[in-house]
């Protein structure tokens, strides 16, 4: 994340960063269905900095 708000990427970077990250959304879709949980359920409590989501 320092990388990206530093713009120290390059677009290549951005554009595999960005794949990355919808894959793992598919992922955690996927992974949420096998085991009939809900973002609720997902959401943990990070003590001082809040909730995760």
């Amino acid at each position: 994340m320092r990388r990206v708000e530093s713009d120290s990427l390059t677009d290549d970077q951005l554009e595999e960063l960005g794949i990355t990250l919808m894959r793992l959304e598919e992922k955690m879709e996927e992974l949420k269905a096998v085991f009939g949980l809900e973002n609720e359920e997902l959401n943990i409590e990070l003590g001082p900095l809040g909730k995760l989501m």
